[in-house]
């Protein structure tokens, strides 16, 4: 899931005082299974999701909160949440509009499509939604904890031609430009990049509320446009292949040992060392 900064008169980056502007926002949203036990498929494609319960990812929750903050400090106008998939991923966008976003989009998307879909497909569409919403700003989350690829907030970024601040920490509008903390390897990063732009949440960007029971019911009211890929003049045609999905091998029991001698002999009877 993600979502787009956009307004609520298409095109509009309105500047209410010198230095201050409001923006529109979208937001992608990861639909993703909620597996306690991942079984694989009979015939090695991919894994059971069938009748398993979904939920949003947690970094596309961050993405969420982060767009929700900056229109409660009045500096983005809109807030439009986006999820590509199935029917059942209206959930999902329910409970981002539960937590504050404005309205959402559903890019329906289904069947073999579905099981094909990965970030390249995913960054057509944000791109295209980003342009038809006049978007200022898409706020993703940093990866999926599921295929953890980290790849649709760059690939976005590149379609359009827009700066990027990703792995965000610590986001601050300032007029037309984002100041943005970056978590690298070696600590932060601070970075200072121009609209319109991409940014992807990373873990410590901020806590995510809790949907309250009247927001909910708020939400329910809340509209969700549906549109196809096709419609975007999105080709979903993937360019991987999956050749084989399979169970990872069994792991053998481990073994206590009182001594490091035990512990070399053991591993001499292994042959490992």
């Amino acid at each position: 899931m993600g979502v787009l900064i956009t307004g609520t008169n298409t095109g509009s980056c309105e500047r209410d005082s010198p230095g201050h502007v409001r923006y529109n926002s979208v937001s992608e949203l990861k639909w993703r299974p909620l597996l306690l036990r991942i079984r694989v498929k009979p015939d090695n494609t991919g894994v059971v999701t069938d009748g398993v319960k979904h939920s949003m990812n947690p970094f596309c929750e961050i993405a969420v909160e982060e767009a929700v903050k900056l229109k409660e400090k009045k500096l983005v106008k809109e807030v439009v949440a986006v999820s590509c998939g199935p029917q059942q991923s209206q959930e999902t966008i329910r409970t981002a509009l539960a937590m504050g976003a404005d309205r959402g989009i559903h890019v329906e998307v289904s069947g073999k499509d579905y099981e094909t879909l990965g970030p390249l497909q995913v960054s057509k569409i944000m791109a295209a939604l980003a342009k038809k919403e006049d978007a200022q700003l898409i706020i993703l989350g940093k990866q999926a904890i599921d295929d953890d690829c980290n790849q649709t907030g760059q690939m976005t970024a590149a379609l359009l031609d827009w700066p990027q601040g990703t792995f965000a920490s610590e986001v601050t509008l300032d007029g037309d430009k984002i100041k943005v903390v970056r978590e690298i390897d070696g600590g932060l990063e601070t970075i200072k990049i121009n609209t319109p732009a991409v940014l992807t949440a990373d873990l410590r960007l901020n806590t995510p509320r809790y949907a309250t029971l009247p927001n909910i019911m708020k939400a329910k009211k809340k509209k969700i446009a549906n549109v196809k890929a096709a419609d975007l003049g999105v080709n979903l045609t993937s360019r991987l292949e999956v050749l084989k999905v399979e169970d990872p091998p069994q792991r053998q029991a481990g073994m206590k040992v009182e001594t490091v001698e035990d512990l070399v002999g053991k591993l001499k009877e292994a042959g490992k060392v």
